[in-house]
């Protein structure tokens, strides 16, 4: 199937909020709208594998590229996924209010932690790049967190 061909697809299913769009400079990465969808699809496959059986999908990325690896100048793969994922889950990470959807904000507690790793989190605030936010990673198709207090990883 040709680019353009992809293209015109996703933006029916787009059209039909059946995917939704996440936009990361020049790449457009596509993902179910939500859980009725991806009930529908298991659905659909059961049906699709009832004439045979299907082999598992296996990612083809090289298992050191997927354990870590850098993004720019953040960490990235499962490491960096996993380490947003925790710091979500501490509550050291906060979206912020009425920003975007991938910007973050560190909560007093996450301020006290990476403080007492020896960052100056009021310098980093200071700088002109977005303090921290998520950053779709492309093995995991998860994010990852992109920092800015002085490049802790």
């Amino acid at each position: 199937m040709s680019p353009s061909t992809a293209s015109v697809h996703l933006n029916r299913l787009k059209i039909a909020h059946l995917v939704k769009v996440h936009v990361q400079g020049r790449h457009r990465f596509y993902s179910l709208q939500g859980p009725p969808v991806a009930n529908a699809l298991e659905c659909l496959s059961v049906l699709a594998a009832a004439g045979g059986l299907r082999e598992k999908f296996v990612p083809n990325t090289p298992s050191d590229l997927r354990a870590a690896r850098t993004c720019y100048d953040h960490i990235a793969g499962a490491m960096g996924v996993s380490l947003h994922d925790r710091f979500k889950a501490l509550g050291w990470l906060l979206v912020v209010p009425n920003g975007t959807d991938d910007a973050y904000a560190l909560s007093l507690e996450g301020t006290r932690v990476f403080e007492a790793l020896g960052i100056d989190i009021e310098a980093t605030r200071r700088l002109r790049r977005r303090f921290a936010c998520a950053c779709l990673d492309w093995s995991e198709r998860r994010p990852h967190v992109v920092e800015r207090w002085g490049r802790l990883f």
